[in-house]
């Protein structure tokens, strides 16, 4: 089993939904709750990468994070390398890929908070800050959790935009479906069958433990 691939594919899978917990929220609690007949336009934006093939959306993130893209030229001028085919440059593709794993189960949960619970909190004092964190947050824990597991999950077996983004060098942009790829072409099908089983029951363990959450979430937050 190739470690060094697994080992890259998970600290790039809690990268990836660490950002996208703290980016997206805002958005998914502003899609959630808005009433602006404008924002099916950007729903549609998020959930593109479901769409999309995944060499496509690798492409188009290729051409704006290389080094004569605007967004290319400034990180190169402050930190001297290029974003392409390096582990931030992955990281910024796999965000992007993740995104409506992320946003669209929040969304929900926050649409489904009820209106009275968030004045309640108001009438009470508390800012909307403090209600969002202390109110709508932990009655919208299952989908945050969710989102969480799935955005990890799905950025764990990507393999179309790690390709055209990250190609495959070993130690920095090779992931564990790259590797298990580069073992078929090589008909080393033990070793791929290893690294397939590991993914396999690492995807199997992650989806059980969310459902499990998921049941004792509902238990102690039942909804309006």
């Amino acid at each position: 089993m190739d470690r060094q691939a697994v080992a890259l594919s998970l600290r790039l899978s809690l990268a990836t939904m660490i950002v996208l917990l703290v980016v997206t929220t805002p958005l998914a609690y502003w899609l959630g709750r808005s009433r602006r007949r404008w924002k099916v336009l950007v729903e549609a934006v998020v959930a593109l990468p479901l769409v999309l093939p995944p060499t496509v959306l690798g492409f188009y993130v290729l051409l704006a994070i290389g080094p004569r893209s605007p967004i290319g030229r400034f990180y190169r001028s402050i930190t001297g390398e290029l974003l392409p085919f390096s582990f931030r440059g992955l990281l910024v593709a796999s965000v992007l890929y993740s995104l409506p794993f992320a946003v669209q189960p929040m969304m929900v949960a926050f649409a489904q908070v009820d209106a009275r619970a968030i004045e309640a909190s108001w009438m009470l004092g508390e800012g909307r800050l403090g209600t969002f964190f202390r109110t709508v947050m932990p009655m919208s824990l299952t989908g945050i959790v969710t989102a969480a597991v799935l955005s990890f999950a799905h950025t764990l077996g990507e393999f179309g935009v790690v390709l055209m983004v990250g190609g495959n060098i070993p130690g920095e942009t090779r992931t564990v479906s790259i590797s298990i790829y580069d073992h078929v072409q090589a008909l080393e099908y033990d070793a791929a069958g290893e690294t397939a089983l590991f993914l396999l029951a690492v995807s199997f363990t992650v989806l059980a433990v969310t459902y499990s959450v998921q049941r004792r979430v509902w238990a102690a937050w039942p909804g309006p």
